[in-house]
């Protein structure tokens, strides 16, 4: 599998270096004799630096798209599937189901269906804990809505978390994507939420590990 660095982790890459570069500057400033905090800190740096890369790692997956199939669109680890009212765009029960993403999970979203984008909105709210239920209708979040070739429609959510503070987005309403699409990224830890037609089959279980762009979520 090739993997790529996410052109949203450059501003944020470059900026760590020169931060970090700063306090070494400093630090053998005011403390010129080397020691070993000095070299604790130098490779606690390097350490640091390496996940803030790691974390804007942009995997390439090949997928075929298949229009009787629901995929997963982020990496992580299934925390809730269970019937729900959806009360934002549909008004009535849907099959949710949620992917929490750890921040050492990839943070790059992805189209779970093909077809068009009917609806698309970004709401701001409050940063509880990602893996909360409350999370997905009181936290910050983009909600998108893409109708399928077939006419069916699939609700899913980007979700900010505690720590994920900054949810970007491609979507665009009217917008025709292909299933397996870079959707966006989420920062530093959040949730993927699908809500799925009553008759879905559900393909996962609760606590399985899931691959964006990969595992099967559901079949229509």
């Amino acid at each position: 599998m090739k993997i790529k660095l996410h052109k949203e982790g450059y501003p944020v890459i470059v900026l760590v270096f020169f931060l970090l570069l700063a306090i070494i500057i400093l630090l053998n400033i005011l403390f010129p004799a080397q020691t070993l905090i000095h070299y604790f800190l130098y490779l606690s740096g390097l350490i640091f630096y390496f996940f803030v890369i790691r974390f804007f790692r942009d995997p390439i997956r090949e997928l075929v798209p298949d229009n009787n199939l629901i995929i997963s669109g982020a990496d992580g680890k299934v925390v809730v599937i269970e019937e729900v009212f959806e009360k934002e765009y549909f008004k009535c029960n849907r099959k949710q189901v949620s992917v929490f993403m750890s921040p050492t999970n990839v943070h790059v979203n992805w189209f779970p269906v093909g077809g068009v984008i009917n609806y698309f909105r970004h709401n701001h709210g409050s940063y509880f804990i990602a893996s909360k239920p409350k999370s997905s209708d009181e936290n910050e979040r983009t909600t998108i809505v893409v109708e399928t070739d077939d006419k069916k429609e699939i609700l899913f959510r980007q979700i900010a978390g505690t720590v994920a503070r900054r949810i970007v987005c491609y979507a665009k309403e009217n917008k025709q994507v292909i299933q397996g699409d870079e959707l966006g990224i989420i920062k530093f830890g959040s949730r993927f939420d699908l809500f799925l037609p009553l008759d879905a089959k559900i393909e996962v279980t609760i606590g399985q590990k899931v691959t964006g762009s990969e595992t099967i979520i559901a079949r229509f």
